[in-house]
């Protein structure tokens, strides 16, 4: 079988353009190959980190169970705070996202369950963000209209919002 090739660490600059244009061509693959590449160079490099966790996010929903715990395994990589806490609930929203598009009795149970853990991640985050960042909150909004768009409901059994495990 064909070996990859290594990146030069000076193409890595360009190589970055190049995720990101591929995440907004809709093509995460891609994004997520050349964020790996990266990576191979360069393993704690924070924005190919940050691209390959949206680009796996973009593929939420493809039937890879494994996309959502190495999404949240290269999140815990980032060394910002603010930023661990903000993608994770992008994590988590998509998650819910996603789940919203599978045929199941608990759909609405499920994907509520992710939007809440989203809005929980985004008010930690809001709480350590800079008074001119309110990203977190833009985020909170969303995920509150999208229960009440969705009509989603936690589940009859529940006893009360309890958060996924950091």
């Amino acid at each position: 079988m064909e070996q990859l090739k290594p990146l030069s660490k000076e193409s890595i600059p360009k190589a970055l353009i190049r995720a990101k244009h591929y995440r907004l061509l809709n093509e995460p693959w891609q994004a997520s190959s050349i964020c790996r590449d990266i990576l191979v160079v360069e393993p704690e490099n924070q924005r190919a980190l940050l691209y390959l966790v949206l680009s796996i996010t973009d593929q939420f929903g493809a039937n890879n169970s494994s996309f959502y715990t190495e999404a949240n395994k290269l999140c815990n990589q980032l060394q910002n705070e603010y930023e661990r806490y903000y993608y994770r609930g992008i994590i988590e929203e998509r998650s819910g996202k996603a789940v919203l598009k599978r045929s199941s009795p608990r759909v609405t149970y499920i994907a509520y369950e992710y939007y809440r853990n989203a809005m929980h991640f985004f008010e930690k985050a809001d709480k350590i963000s800079s008074e001119d960042n309110q990203d977190a909150i833009l985020r909170w909004n969303a995920c509150i209209r999208g229960i009440q768009e969705f009509n989603l409901k936690p589940s009859p059994e529940e006893k009360g919002f309890q958060p996924f495990l950091e």
